[in-house]
């Protein structure tokens, strides 16, 4: 908050000047106190750069040529991990400061010739206040804006959660069936050396791969017996529905293509766009082993969960014709060295901690 003290308008801006002359400082001081700013005056450039690291200033005044390091050092170590710190370099005479290349690539804002009187240092500094000002307005409503569209992600991600429960809560045999190949398929990115991001998307993707079922008719998917050719051809409608529940956030659209493709087949006999090989989206297809394997092993309402040699054994044979050959490799090392972390998962979501 500005204020007056003695005639003096203080202006809330936190001013650093640093040069390893002290008169400077000390003349520097007193003209900014009297322009009504706050100047803290360090003379060691190394000091400088900690003090800038754990405390924040709106503006640095920095001399060139310095012991024992130069300014333009100083700048280059304060941009490592401050990019907007607003930079005015001084030098003892033009011909004294820094490349212009050096000056642009740096962003240091501007730079001027040290002065008994200070004026143009003044200006700048005025013109300098203005931009943080403008700056400051502009982060502002960037942050307002960014709480805003987190706001509205998070309740249409909790929407969409409503609609997956919803599915599941459809069909006893189902419950858990997505966040086991959420977890299935995180399992066999990590195992496939993915990243952090990629691993979010598997997740997201596994969580919501069957929303699309909340179109599909409760008698066609409940039904115990043998579907219709009829019937069948709507439960594939699913991911398309899937897909156009999802278009409208943002924040799904890298996890569609599992959503839409997760029923694709490596030979190209799968639905909806028969696509083939890596034509496949590879989230899809690592969602794909997970969604098959834990239908495969799931008590359904016409069969009891398969043995496990059973599933290795299909999953193994359906390697390059329905499962990317690659993906079902490290999938089958998981089934036969790392088989405890898959009954954890398993746990987990029967424990309801997933």
């Amino acid at each position: 908050m500005r204020h007056s003290e003695q005639g003096i308008e203080k202006k809330p801006y936190k001013i650093i000047a640093v040069d390893d002359e002290s008169g400077i400082i000390d003349s520097l001081s007193v003209f900014l106190k009297r322009s009504g700013y706050q100047l803290t005056g360090i003379t060691n450039p190394l000091e400088a750069i900690e003090r800038i690291k754990n405390e924040h200033f709106d503006l640095l005044l920095l001399d060139f040529i310095m012991t024992p390091i130069h300014g333009d050092k100083v700048v280059e170590e304060i941009r490592k991990f401050n990019s907007n710190l607003y930079i005015l370099l001084l030098t003892g005479h033009k011909d004294l400061a820094p490349p212009l290349e050096t000056i642009r690539k740096l962003s240091i804002q501007g730079y001027c010739e040290k002065s008994d009187k200070f004026d143009q240092l003044l200006l700048l500094i005025e013109s300098a206040i203005k931009s943080i000002e403008q700056m400051n307005v502009i982060n502002k409503i960037n942050d307002e804006l960014k709480q805003s569209k987190e706001d509205l992600e998070k309740a249409y991600l909790e929407s969409i959660q409503t609609l997956r429960y919803t599915v599941e809560a459809k069909d006893q045999y189902t419950r858990g069936h997505s966040d086991r190949v959420s977890e299935f398929s995180i399992l066999i990115g990590k195992y496939m050396g993915l990243s952090e991001s990629d691993l979010k998307i598997l997740e997201i993707g596994g969580l919501f791969h069957d929303i699309g079922k909340i179109g599909v008719p409760d008698s066609i998917l409940l039904k115990e017996s043998k579907l219709t050719d009829d019937e069948y051809s709507e439960i594939k409608n699913h991911p398309s529905i899937g897909k156009h529940i999802l278009s409208n956030a943002t924040i799904f659209q890298d996890m569609i293509p599992v959503v839409y493709h997760h029923h694709e087949k490596y030979d190209g006999t799968g639905y909806p766009g028969k696509l083939k090989g890596n034509d496949i989206p590879l989230f899809a297809r690592i969602a794909s082993i997970a969604d098959t394997f834990d239908a495969m092993t799931s008590k359904r309402s016409y069969r009891n969960a398969l043995p496990l040699e059973v599933v290795r054994a299909e999953i193994e044979k359906c390697s390059g014709t329905q499962f990317d050959p690659d993906i079902a490799k490290v999938f089958l090392d998981i089934l036969d060295n790392h088989y405890d972390e898959i009954l954890e998962i398993q746990n987990k979501v029967d424990r309801g901690e997933v």
